[in-house]
């Protein structure tokens, strides 16, 4: 039982406190999963981002899920997605009428300028923590180089760079 308070208040405090959406809540997962429970490796974290953004729906949902069944089966998948989807369920109840009662006032403008950077940060740290474990070779540089090259000046679909990858890593990276 233990477990699974555990893996709910891990998903509970994430969905609280994971303001900006799913990317700029990867960090908080990341915080909860491997470092504070242990129940991931940085390197099993990696690559189960990478899985999940392969699927479609919501990151937060799909890690929770990925994670609570990892770590206490079907019922810890549950209960992770509950915990994760509660906040923002009752959050944006609340805060919708808020926002839109004070959202041309220049403290709510103000608020939300305050805090894009800080968004910024939290993404930044998790891809800085993925890189050192995400470029094994030079295949792998190569693979993101081009990776870049395409969504940057092409605007590639993700979903074609995701699949690629996939196929690619699954052929030459095995």
């Amino acid at each position: 039982m233990k477990l699974y308070i555990d893996i709910f208040i891990a998903f509970l405090r994430c969905g609280i406190f994971g303001f900006g959406g799913g990317q700029a809540t990867v960090p908080l997962i990341q915080e909860e999963v491997v470092e504070t429970f242990k129940w991931l490796t940085i390197e099993e974290f990696t690559d189960s981002l990478a899985l999940v953004n392969s699927l479609p729906g919501p990151i937060t949902t799909k890690m929770a899920a990925l994670v609570g069944y990892k770590v206490g089966g079907l019922s810890g998948s549950i209960v992770g997605i509950v915990g994760i989807i509660i906040p923002s369920t009752l959050a944006v109840i609340v805060l919708i009428n808020v926002y839109l009662k004070f959202k041309d006032t220049p403290w709510l403008q103000g608020m939300m300028r305050g805090v894009r950077p800080v968004v910024v940060v939290l993404v930044t740290k998790v891809v800085l923590m993925m890189v050192r474990k995400s470029f094994p070779n030079l295949q792998t540089v190569i693979i993101a180089g081009i990776a870049a090259i395409l969504v940057i000046k092409f605007d590639v679909h993700p979903i074609i760079l995701i699949v690629s990858a996939l196929i690619y890593g699954g052929i030459f990276l095995a």
